[in-house]
């Protein structure tokens, strides 16, 4: 019996994703949570394995038929500890999301207080914020950046750490520009009797190529995805001390989900093998040269820097020193029309709402994938502080996007 599919093509959703590829690959991609993927990855994961049904673990499934789907997530686990130095290794979380949930389920019990990054100062959804689960069953006290510096202030968390005594100690953000210190992380969460969960989302590449401290050695738990500056497939993973692997699994399954997506892991296996590459460490030492790079591009356009510049893959920029009445709402809308895809972001103390903000976020991890070097960062600062200056001018905006396409077409992603 034949597909629908083939008997009547799809095309308008297959036009959509061809219409996608073009998106891609001729406007500059500056989200720092997103990169390209390699085609190797895109191959497992969309392959046969999205067939198949596998609830449980590798020789521990609830379905027939899975030998090979045993042998695929067993390497996917081998190499991620192998990668990272861990003692045990979950890779069946679909996004870091649901990693982080897991963890807080197997580990805690509900009430019991927390410490992690505020939102607004460049924590996650899932480190306590109010509208998320994890800040709803669980006591969570944020810690905060320094007003002088807009660091964390080390001094500060563990004197919350004393006063709360949380069970748990979450260290890891998704718009902080600054290197983590997992020692210090880790000498306060034994001062106090908890643990320390490392959420390293976006640093999983940067620290797979030596371009940023291991926290493994110094965590309990550690937590990422696999398709930021890892650039694998879509989805999460949790690292553990061997003491808590049992926990972590059931928290997991059946705890948190169903069937794991085995394609997706097979991505990850993928990609855990390409990192392991010398090359690259070359790739992510060359994504930390860039944002240091377009970070010093765009203060030279007048911009400011959160913190004053960047130590990994990312940088805040409070746009209210280049335009007072620019907001990231305006920003990312017109950067969109000129081919340039960012975020908007709150600065740490804003005045504005989450939905306007007074700034933007940007990331390096998928133009250094094209091939991207320094002199294309100041480039892409130039270009971005045009479309911003000419933002109701509707011939500079068409100026700029052919600027950057002309720019793209110089490193293509996909062949």
């Amino acid at each position: 019996m034949p597909w629908p599919s083939e008997i009547a093509p799809d095309t308008a959703v297959f036009d959509l994703i061809d219409r996608e590829v073009t998106r891609q690959s001729t406007g500059l991609q500056l989200i720092a949570s997103e990169n390209f993927t390699s085609p190797a990855v895109m191959r497992a994961t969309g392959s046969v394995l999205t067939n198949k049904y596998s609830e449980g673990y590798p020789g521990k499934r609830y379905y027939g038929g899975n030998v090979i789907v045993d042998d695929i997530e067993a390497l996917a686990i081998s190499r991620v500890k192998e990668l990272f130095g861990a003692e045990h290794a979950n890779v069946q979380p679909h996004s870091g999301a649901s990693a982080n949930m897991a963890v807080y389920l197997g580990l805690l019990e509900p009430g019991d207080t927390v410490m992690g990054l505020s939102l607004d100062h460049g924590g996650h959804l899932t480190h306590g914020s109010p509208v998320n689960a994890s800040g709803i069953f669980y006591n969570f006290v944020s810690y905060k950046v320094d007003p002088s510096d807009e660091r964390i202030d080390y001094d500060k968390m563990r004197d919350l750490a004393l006063e709360h005594r949380p069970k748990m100690i979450v260290a890891g953000t998704t718009s902080y520009p600054r290197r983590l210190d997992p020692e210090v992380f880790k000498s306060v969460a034994d001062e106090v009797g908890a643990l320390l969960m490392f959420d390293v989302a976006h640093l999983a590449g940067l620290i797979a190529g030596g371009a940023h401290p291991n926290p493994v050695p110094y965590s309990d738990i550690v937590t990422f995805t696999t398709h930021k500056t890892l650039r694998g497939p879509r989805g999460g993973c949790i690292l553990s001390k061997a003491e808590h692997a049992a926990k972590i699994d059931k928290a997991v399954f059946p705890g948190s989900q169903g069937g794991p997506l085995e394609h997706a892991i097979a991505g990850k296996a993928v990609a855990f093998h390409e990192a392991m590459h010398p090359s690259f460490s070359v790739y992510a030492h060359q994504i930390v040269a860039n944002a240091s790079s377009l970070a010093a591009a765009l203060a030279h356009q007048g911009f400011r820097l959160v913190s004053g510049g960047t130590d990994n893959h990312l940088m805040v920029v409070d746009l209210r020193p280049f335009d007072a009445e620019l907001t990231g709402k305006q920003a990312q809308s017109v950067l969109d029309e000129a081919g340039i895809t960012l975020n908007k972001n709150n600065v740490p103390n804003d005045t504005r709402s989450p939905f306007v903000t007074s700034g933007v976020r940007i990331g390096t991890p998928s133009v250094t994938t094209q091939g991207m070097k320094e002199p294309e960062m100041v480039q892409i600062a130039a270009l971005i502080a045009e479309a911003l200056r000419g933002r109701d001018d509707t011939a500079v905006l068409a100026d700029v996007r052919q600027r950057v396409a002309a720019l793209c077409a110089r490193f293509p992603v996909y062949s």
